[in-house]
């Protein structure tokens, strides 16, 4: 009977997304369960899929055992101990994506709700009472300028909708090229107190960060226009609400409203004194197609993860997207086996790293194929577990010094890939290639040795004096302790000098049966690599 892993859902979830990984994993759902009850069961899972209840600390992690990923069905981490999570080498993922045409819809309803005053109205209505006339005049929204904070995703659908509705739109992201301003047609500001200037309406769409936080003050009100509006779906702490209680109380700003968490929302908020003022409790992921996509998102993710797959857009994996780790994956398996052998021939005390990338490689943003390589390094070389999760941060705590070099030429190969580890006292080099239309690796050289070789399973590699007789020697000895030599490689650098040999092998070579080796064979200078 083959063995399933375990999934732990924590919170209610769509009931389709927990029947497709049912059928590859064993998953429970034990939606009572939080504190020391999870940290006491969360070894036996290898997912857990969360929303916004289940806190997820440094001592659930640190009782994860077997745990591969966190999977929130949802935007944000912060119930989530990345950190930890990221130390540990466990995959923490979300469902970016799922919601965002929900979330641009709503932006656009509370748009209109501010214009058209139906928090107000609606009030009025419900009353019974006659209102004065003059304040439910609205705006109409043809023809005004809609100003856009945060030009990510979502911000680029509300623009999109917003040019339907004949609005011109101006937005600021200093980290968006003006390439895609010019495609989509919006019209660039520079800071946010130009935007603020000219817009008619504002629409907030920023992560929280120690920079955002905080970031639409009361300079910013100040510049906005008469009767102007402020729409925002971001994380409560971007605006400042005290200023925005003011600013609308004195008629400075027209309307606003404010998607918050359900968390934030339960928290209260003074602004709900406000009637100009709409406030709603995280409806931008409240309909059911978006519950839907955000729960099979998610599933997919921990189905991938689970599969041995990468997650292109795991929060803890910032330097990467699902482009550049398609890009890089034709070198994956090469970067997996160069760390592996490399680690293992070099037993000594590791100080530093470079990595070079020659030819058409060098092309590509390496990081991912860099961090490929220092993970199966560090995980032969430590006792943790170590992943591309984590690498790069136990490259930083062991002071261990990393240094890519890129070179678009090279002389002999399309691609190559060089490691070079060093200590004071001690350093050596390997470096592969990948050929075919399957990419298959293949080791170019060991140190000063030119030896062409398919990696296997099982290999061998000796030093040894290249004298006649010695190839029959080495094959004599394994032939007597029941190994067969699948293929055999020979680097040398001048006849009769010191020669290289690599050996795939059929099986492996116990510590037993090399000791055996080294006595039948004279042979003492003998590296066993198994990958």
């Amino acid at each position: 009977m083959s063995f399933k892993e375990k999934i732990l859902i924590t919170e209610e979830i769509n009931r389709q997304a927990a029947d497709y990984l049912k059928k590859d994993f064993i998953v429970d759902t034990r939606k009572d369960i939080a504190g020391t009850e999870l940290v006491k069961c969360i070894r036996d899972y290898s997912a857990l899929i969360i929303k916004n209840a289940t806190k997820v600390d440094e001592e659930v992690i640190k009782n994860a055992e077997n745990l591969k990923v966190i999977a929130k069905a949802g935007a944000g981490t912060e119930n989530i101990d990345v950190r930890s999570a990221t130390r540990k080498g466990i995959y923490v993922v979300n469902s970016v994506s799922s919601n965002l045409v929900s979330a641009s819809e709503l932006t656009i309803a509370l748009i209109m709700a501010c214009a058209k005053k139906i928090n107000i109205a609606s009030k009025s209505a419900s009353s019974g009472k006659s209102t004065d006339r003059t304040k439910l005049k609205g705006m109409e929204i043809e023809g005004k300028t809609l100003g856009i904070v945060g030009l990510g995703k979502i911000g680029y659908l509300v623009a999109k909708k917003a040019f339907a509705l004949g609005m011109e739109v101006y937005a600021f992201d200093p980290y968006v090229l003006d390439d895609k301003f010019w495609q989509l047609g919006i019209k660039r500001k520079d800071n946010l107190e130009e935007l603020f200037r000219v817009s008619d309406i504002i629409s907030v769409h920023l992560p929280k960060t120690k920079d955002t936080t905080g970031v639409i003050d009361k300079k910013l009100f100040d510049c906005m226009k008469d009767e102007a509006i402020i729409v925002s779906l971001s994380k409560r702490d971007i605006i400042n609400e005290d200023d925005l209680f003011d600013s609308v109380k004195e008629k400075k700003i027209a309307a606003a409203a404010i998607d918050f968490s359900e968390a934030e929302y339960a928290k209260g908020s003074k602004l709900s004194e406000l009637e100009e003022v709409i406030l709603t409790p995280h409806l931008s992921g409240s309909t059911l197609d978006a519950q839907e996509k955000t729960a099979l998102e998610i599933s997919r993710h921990v189905r991938n993860v689970l599969n041995g797959e990468i997650p292109g857009n795991a929060i803890n994996l910032p330097l990467f997207n699902q482009e550049m780790i398609d890009m890089s994956y034709p070198f994956y398996e090469l970067c997996n086996n160069l760390g592996s052998i490399f680690a293992q021939f070099f037993e000594k005390e590791l100080e530093s790293v470079e990595i070079i990338y020659n030819g058409r490689v060098a092309q590509l943003k390496t990081e991912f194929l860099t961090t490929v390589i220092l993970s199966k390094i560090l995980e032969i070389k430590t006792n943790e577990r170590v992943n591309i999760v984590n690498a790069r941060m136990i490259c930083e705590e062991k002071k261990l010094k990393i240094k890519e070099t890129k070179d678009t030429v090279t002389r002999d190969f399309m691609n190559l890939i060089k490691i070079k580890g060093s200590n004071d006292n001690y350093s050596m080099a390997l470096s592969g290639t990948i050929t075919g239309i399957k990419n298959v690796p293949r080791f170019i050289s060991i140190d000063k040795f030119e030896i062409d070789m398919v990696p296997s399973r099982y290999m061998a590699f000796l030093r040894y004096k290249d004298i006649p007789g010695q190839i029959g020697r080495i094959g004599t000895a394994f032939g007597k302790l029941g190994v067969n030599i699948a293929a055999m490689h020979v680097g040398r650098k001048v006849v009769s000098g010191e020669a290289l040999m690599g050996l795939n092998l059929d099986c492996e070579v116990t510590n037993d049966m090399l000791a055996e080796f080294k006595e039948l064979s004279g042979f003492k200078d003998i590296k066993i690599i198994n990958l």
